[in-house]
């Protein structure tokens, strides 16, 4: 980044002070921020002294900082830090910021930055003879899809071409910019396509006042139609009643299947709790409600889990009623893999974390 200096002394005024309008606005802007952090709001009041004077000047950043309790150098770091800042006179009635960044480079902002050395000065930063006019490069405004553009104040003008830039450079010369309608200056709208509107060509069909209209509308058809069909409807004759067949009565239910005996010989044998308890729950499949179960028939450790046999593992499975999911997600070899080595062995054998 380039260095950025204020203007000589030669050029600063003497003083500053917001005039009414602004020191309303810097009191609002000051209100926003919590006691004790007013400070913040040191970006708005340097802008609000751009806009008031055209660029920020020495005694600028002295008011600003008065206001806010501020040391001097505390706001010069901020105004000389952001390039949005004027830090020398700009022109009176435009300073004209040219995007230089590659979409606009693209689409022709060299050819802008010559119609500006034409009709301002050959150098940035420099006004025109009479002192209303000057331009510089920036890097990207945020307009790429409507490249090339320009900003001038406050306000972008986009797709240009070097003849709609001159006139706009004259229309500002001569104190008539407020005729310039900001944005696309070739019809487009906004930044839809260049050829128009490819989809939802027709906004009215999806607002809320149409959706409603069209509900009402049908619903109010629908039940013309109901009282039409009900008055041409001829009435149908009796007919006798035909008993009921009764109904059959539900089946019952399949009993689910008992659960294994605790004295059953295929029961895992269980340990007195050790010192040391093995985190069951990182055996996928495992919650909190299984580990206490487990914890209940005196299991413990990976090391338990990785032992089981097939009998011992169909035990667990069906007093836990998992209905085989211990055989699909491996407890043995989860197990296993925990008790050799951690969570570093699991991720080795599984290529994940244990969930």
């Amino acid at each position: 980044m380039s260095v950025r200096r204020l203007a000589e002394a030669s050029a600063q005024p003497a003083s500053f002070a917001f005039n009414k309008a602004f020191t309303a606005q810097a009191k609002t802007w000051i209100k926003k921020y919590p006691k004790g952090r007013e400070q913040s709001a040191v970006i708005p009041l340097l802008m609000l002294a751009q806009e008031q004077d055209g660029w920020v000047t020495k005694a600028a950043i002295e008011h600003v900082a008065d206001m806010l309790a501020m040391p001097y150098i505390r706001v010069l770091e901020v105004a000389t830090f952001y390039t949005q800042f004027q830090l020398k006179p700009v022109g009176t009635r435009a300073h004209v910021q040219v995007c230089g960044t590659t979409p606009c480079m693209l689409r022709g902002s060299e050819e802008l930055m010559d119609v500006c050395r034409s009709k301002i000065h050959h150098d940035q930063f420099h006004t025109n003879e009479a002192g209303t006019m000057s331009w510089e490069e920036v890097e990207c405004l945020g307009a790429c899809v409507n490249a090339p553009m320009v900003m001038i104040f406050k306000d972008t003008y986009e797709d240009l071409t070097p003849e709609r830039l001159a006139e706009i450079i004259d229309l500002f010369e001569a104190g008539k910019g407020n005729q310039v309608k900001p944005g696309p200056q070739t019809g487009r709208h906004f930044s839809a396509p260049i050829t128009g509107f490819t989809s939802l060509k027709d906004e009215k069909g999806v607002l809320k006042t149409t959706r409603d209209k069209e509900a009402k509308a049908a619903a109010k058809a629908a039940k013309a139609s109901a009282t039409a069909a009900a008055t041409a409807a001829p009435q149908p004759a009796a007919v006798a009643a035909v008993p009921e067949k009764p109904k059959a009565a539900p089946a019952k239910k399949a009993d689910a299947p008992a659960k294994p005996s605790l004295e059953d010989k295929n029961r895992p044998a269980g340990i007195a709790r050790p010192a040391a308890v093995d985190d069951l729950k990182l055996i996928s499949g495992v919650g909190p409600k299984i580990e206490g179960t487990l914890h209940e028939l005196g299991i413990f450790t990976f090391a338990q889990v990785a032992a089981w046999k097939k009998a011992e593992r169909e035990w667990v499975d069906g007093y836990l009623n998992f209905k085989g999911r211990i055989e699909r997600d491996d407890w043995v070899k989860q197990a296993k893999a925990l008790a050799k080595g951690g969570v570093a062995e699991y991720v080795r054998v599984f290529g994940k974390k244990p969930v």
